[in-house]
């Protein structure tokens, strides 16, 4: 059994009935939606069309909010219907990221995630959605998709049927029939900065200018067949400056006890007081400072301890919080013991450190709906961050406490090499061919868009030249370099986390 919708765009006429449906029979909030109608309109006047598009949550078979949800607050029940438990949710936002449909919305009465639940409650009771009971024109049609004998399965065998991004290979369940394929990708639809009946959210102006700063420079090449000109308001920017500090922060963590442990492996000093108990300390605090930024980005902090209690182990997100108490645990054990003892956690601490730097690129990976971040670079690039972050700071920290001059050399000859590969990391994966339109628009926006001054001139030129030239031509130019290649790596993970979130969904 696999239930299912099919929109019948030849029938829809865009009158909204199933959005209020759905708000009361759900009692949805307002300015939230689980259903929404969406204008679009195609032609060059007097030859113009208006289309609809009825757009929800597509109830995958192979749903990615269910994968990155911590708490399996998200699940698929054995009907084939994708279902929330508000109870057990932290309100992560993770599962927005997940979405490549952009079904699901923060409820700012509870301050947990919520979506199309297929009326549920309704299907246990032997009752159809809400939503399409109340269609005039009958272009709602829900059903067993598995069953022969029901209208939708005949649909799908009998209509040539579309579904919204099959690429992304989450095999939704809700089919159009007749639909205008502009409609359904936002990536042939022309940005707007209002509609019919009204203006846009500030936020989502916001997007539009940053899509036409990309557009002024792609020379026609985006393929824009229509324009929207109604839809509903949706969360621009899930993730924000919170998540951009824990990339940096965590880099720190990381990078310091993993520089402490290599400086151990390849016996490059015979021991200083910056490895034995500064670089652990570095490591604490930070680790400390990048817990702090999680939790306070839940919109429900005080459940947050539900990822340890109730976690889901296949999202990376709890076995990222179980990687980061593992690290801070061999990290509390360095600075505890004596030096000698150190050779026993050096194999560790440098695992550790490797996972605690690199599991966020498993994490970015399961936010399926944001393409920008599938980048295969992404692991090494986060390991080559948290060298760079570790190897600066513990080259501010020796500098001010006066550790040996071959433990910050050591550590400055660490930062160059980072330095080094981070540019050419960028480099590589902003230049180049992407795998569709949607990367080269985030990658546009650093390179040629609104966010270039930024990249640039903070991220490239300071944060990598400016800083590898400090290092190797200026006399006690580590310091300039280290904070000069913190700033740059600050930057740089703050614009990509707002480009990755900068092309639209829906």
């Amino acid at each position: 059994m696999r239930y299912g919708f099919v929109i019948d765009q030849r029938k829809c006429i865009g009158c909204h009935a199933c959005t209020v449906a759905c708000k009361e029979e759900n009692q949805v909030p307002l300015g939230a939606f689980r259903t929404w109608v969406k204008y679009v309109e195609k032609g060059v006047f007097p030859h113009t069309r208006r289309y609809f598009s009825v757009l929800r949550c597509n109830h995958c078979d192979d749903a990615p909010c269910v994968t990155i949800c911590p708490t399996v607050a998200l699940y698929r029940r054995p009907d084939g219907v994708v279902d929330f438990d508000g109870a057990r949710c932290i309100g992560c936002k993770s599962c927005m990221q997940g979405c490549p449909y952009d079904a699901l919305y923060i409820d700012p009465n509870t301050n947990t995630a919520a979506k199309c639940n297929y009326c549920a409650h309704r299907l246990e009771v032997g009752l159809e959605p809400a939503c399409v009971i109340v269609c005039p024109e009958r272009a709602i049609i829900a059903g067993d998709l598995d069953s022969p004998s029901t209208e939708i399965a005949r649909l799908v065998a009998r209509e040539p049927v579309e579904v919204r991004k099959p690429e992304q290979g989450t095999r939704p369940k809700v089919y159009y029939v007749g639909a205008e394929s502009s409609t359904l990708s936002p990536s042939l639809q022309a940005p707007a900065g209002s509609y019919m009946w009204g203006q846009r959210a500030a936020g989502e102006v916001d997007l539009v200018r940053l899509a036409a700063s990309v557009q002024s420079h792609a020379h026609g090449e985006d393929g824009a067949q229509s324009r929207p000109v109604y839809d509903a308001p949706h969360a621009p920017r899930p993730w924000g400056g919170k998540v951009s500090a824990y990339l940096w922060t965590k880099s720190i963590a990381a990078g310091a006890l993993m520089m402490a442990a290599l400086d151990r492996i390849m016996s490059l000093t015979r021991g200083d007081a910056l490895f034995d108990t500064a670089a652990a300390i570095v490591a604490l605090v930070f680790l400390a400072l990048t817990m702090g930024l999680l939790v306070l980005d839940l919109k429900r902090p005080d459940r947050f301890h539900y990822v340890l209690i109730k976690g889901h182990w296949r999202s990376w997100l709890v076995r990222g919080a179980w990687i980061l108490m593992a690290y801070g645990l061999v990290a509390l054990l360095w600075l505890v013991t004596s030096p000698a003892q150190h050779r026993g956690l050096v194999v560790p601490a440098f695992v550790l450190a490797l996972a605690a730097a690199g599991y966020s690129a498993y994490l970015f990976g399961q936010a399926e709906g944001r393409d920008f971040w599938q980048s295969p670079l992404l692991l090494p690039h986060l390991i080559v961050a948290a060298m760079l972050a570790g190897a600066a700071s513990l080259v501010l920290v020796g500098t001010v406490m006066g550790a040996a001059e071959v433990a910050v050399l050591s550590m400055a000859g660490f930062l160059a090499v980072a330095v080094l590969l981070h540019g050419a990391l960028m480099l590589a994966e902003l230049g180049g061919r992407h795998a569709n339109t949607d990367v080269t628009r985030a990658a546009r926006l650093l390179t040629r868009g609104a966010y270039r001054a930024r990249f640039w001139g903070v991220a490239v030129v300071a944060g990598v030249l400016l800083s590898f030239l400090a290092i190797i031509l200026l006399p006690g130019g580590m310091v300039i370099g280290a904070l000069l290649a913190l700033a740059g790596l600050w930057v740089y993970e703050d614009l990509w986390v707002k480009a990755g979130q900068s092309v639209p969904l829906s």
